[in-house]
């Protein structure tokens, strides 16, 4: 079905944009509207869904290799069920994607393209997306490799050239109310972190399938870290007020004015959202491709990749209204759902499968 390698390097460069890319821009006032002053801690409590989930996803991969969740869930707790929670997971990962479509569409009508269709961004998006999944998953790895010191540089520069601004005494007091509003403030993020289970439909294609835990897990930290940086810098800026915006990064940018000529940088914000989108629209989309063909049993994923795409539009045309639905989306229904679906499930499908090794390996000393 998939005939293409990829290194566990290029893995992680596919992850760590699919993670970050939607988390900065909203994340930043989400958790302080929990964690206010102390929302920098909140995505290192975050990190902690990463690391479960990064590590149930290696060890699933080590019982079954060369299979993904579709593949051996039908093998582990039988035909029928298996179907049907391969089902559930394949809605949940075609109806995502939709959603950050409609969440990447929303961000570039509401800030740029005012007057341009918000149809026309979505299905312009899925249609360059849908070439790169049809190349497979070689092309997809080279791809963010390619475009991830496109995706880093522009937040760098952002960093340096707000350093003059930045006003560190927003950050005491620090646990002010103790450790819990960091904790709430980290259930957000956790949805984002939950995310890495994605890893599983990459680590059959792995060239170096040994290195891929750890590649996974210097991505999560990756990801814990920048998402830190970003937090202390709009913390930094916007101080108490970064929970009144709905962009808080995107409010950070437009701070920065050097000798009254070099201003508006919005653009760098921009195309770190585009960038980081278009990779992780990509991702999702060839998981929801290649989930849907081993679902069906079909002997390739390719031939169904614009029936996917349309599915996907029409998501993202049909879920949700308004940009306000979409926020309280992230906030209200997105995290709870991911982590049950990437983590929670998959830790029962761990415990299933290792109680069921353990039983066979009983019986193999038995019998001999």
């Amino acid at each position: 079905m998939e005939k293409g390698k990829i290194s566990s390097l290029q893995m992680a460069f596919m992850m760590y944009p699919t993670i970050v890319a939607t988390a900065i821009l909203g994340v930043p006032s989400i958790t302080a509207k929990y964690a206010k002053t102390d929302l920098w801690l909140s995505p290192i409590f975050a990190a902690l869904i990463g690391y479960l989930t990064v590590y149930i996803a290696c060890k699933l991969h080590r019982i079954f290799p060369k299979q993904t969740v579709f593949q051996f869930t039908e093998k582990m707790i039988g035909r029928i069920p298996g179907k049907i929670l391969g089902f559930l997971l394949l809605f949940f990962y075609i109806e995502n994607t939709g959603l950050i479509v409609r969440g990447y569409a929303e961000f570039v009508v509401g800030s740029f393209l005012v007057r341009t269709p918000i149809s026309v961004i979505m299905a312009s998006m899925v249609l360059l997306c849908a070439f790169i999944v049809r190349g497979g998953i070689e092309v997809l790895g080279r791809a963010a490799e390619l475009f991830l010191p496109v995706f880093i540089f522009p937040i760098c520069i952002l960093i340096l050239l707000l350093i003059p601004d930045l006003e560190f005494k927003n950050i005491f007091p620090v646990l002010e109310d103790g450790i819990m509003p960091p904790i709430k403030g980290a259930i957000v993020p956790g949805g984002w972190f939950s995310e890495f289970f994605l890893i599983i439909f990459l680590l059959p294609f792995l060239a170096d399938m040994k290195k891929g835990m750890k590649s996974g897990m210097m991505s999560v930290f990756a990801v814990m870290m920048t998402l830190v940086v970003v937090n202390l810098l709009v913390l930094f800026i916007l101080g108490s007020a970064t929970s009144t915006k709905l962009y808080p990064l995107m409010s950070v940018s437009r701070y920065i004015s050097l000798a009254d000529f070099f201003e508006h940088v919005e653009s760098a914000v921009m195309a770190v959202w585009i960038v980081g989108a278009f990779v992780k629209i990509s991702v999702f989309y060839y998981v929801s491709a290649l989930g849907t063909a081993q679902w069906l049993n079909l002997s390739g994923y390719r031939a169904i990749v614009w029936p996917v795409g349309i599915l996907i539009v029409i998501f993202s045309l049909w879920s949700l209204p308004s940009s306000m639905e979409v926020s309280r989306n992230d906030v209200n229904v997105f995290p709870l759902q991911g982590i049950l679906m990437q983590t929670i499930i998959p830790l029962l499908l761990l415990v299933i499968a290792v109680i069921g090794k353990r039983s066979r390996q009983r019986k193999g000393r038995n019998s001999s």
